[in-house]
């Protein structure tokens, strides 16, 4: 039987509620927040994002096949069909591609076997039997605020332990890189601590690009100081909307952001606040969890 997945996209009565992306771009920068979440612009997807979100379809399809099967040769198989699926899914997605030459196509492909390799490099999914895959989970806090995240991989030890698994198909980051993957796990440890009554005990974020991954293990404690963090940003959130005070914030990852011409600790001008028409922390989407 394949491992339960979750899938929430387009629900009716879905409450607003706040992600990790969201929550991490406020943390970021308010007028990035605003750009993705308000005023809903469009960003262009690059190449390493749309193989990001291709490689997530291919890690969890391995294991759907039987143990034996999960081995480096299956898993390049299932590229170009997770690729095909992608392409009829989001069909804006493809035209990343559009007047590309075959070859390239075929190149940008092939570009993925080596995080294939990465990631059999980190473990060998035979021995493995994940409980959930693309597994949706969402927590009210006792102050009202819901939390909603996909994670991309849990696994639960005969003993009850929980280990929280995140696919990156980016290298292993410097500091804030690592800052911004670990205040992800934290929110998918809290959402599960909340709603299982056990702290995870293992966070694991696995680089693909250079075979390394980063182990982390929450306490209660941490995560009690992070849930207020939470409480915070959502309570500044609400604030900014009512007053449509989005301020920049500069930092070396402004080079990266695609509103930076909108931005006007860059000279730029923001379009007109469209104004806050509910509370609603903005959703995350598979280009948000794509690296």
């Amino acid at each position: 039987m394949a491992a339960p997945r979750a899938s929430g996209g387009g629900r009716s009565g879905w409450r607003p509620a706040l992600s990790p992306s969201r929550a991490g771009d406020f943390k970021q920068c308010p007028l990035l927040y605003r750009f993705r979440a308000v005023d809903r612009l469009p960003e262009k997807p690059t190449k390493a994002q749309v193989r990001g979100i291709v490689l997530h379809a291919v890690l969890e399809e391995l294991f759907d096949l039987p143990a034996q099967e999960r081995v480096p040769e299956r898993a390049r198989a299932l590229v170009e069909p997770a690729w095909q699926r992608v392409r009829a899914e989001r069909p804006e997605l493809a035209g990343l591609f559009d007047g590309a030459p075959d070859e390239e196509v075929a190149e940008w492909l092939l570009s993925s076997n080596k995080l294939i390799d990465g990631y059999f490099a980190l473990e060998d999914p035979r021995r493995l039997e994940p409980e959930a895959r693309e597994l949706l989970v969402e927590s009210e806090l006792a102050s009202g605020v819901l939390l909603r995240g996909y994670v991309d991989r849990l696994d639960v030890a005969p003993t009850g332990e929980i280990r929280v698994v995140d696919y990156k198909t980016g290298a292993a980051p410097r500091q804030i890189g690592e800052g911004k993957a670990l205040f992800q796990m934290k929110f998918y440890a809290l959402v599960l601590w909340r709603l299982r009554g056990v702290v995870p005990r293992q966070l694991r974020l696995m680089y693909l690009a250079d075979g390394q991954d980063l182990a982390y293990t929450p306490d209660e404690a941490e995560l009690r100081r992070f849930e207020r963090t939470l409480e915070a940003i959502w309570d500044a959130i609400l604030r900014a909307g009512r007053t449509g005070d989005f301020r920049p914030n500069p930092s070396r990852l402004c080079d990266y952001c695609d509103h930076r011409a909108l931005c006007p600790a860059f000279g730029g001008t923001p379009p007109p606040y469209p104004g806050w028409p509910e509370p609603d922390a903005g959703q995350e989407t598979a280009l948000d969890r794509a690296d």
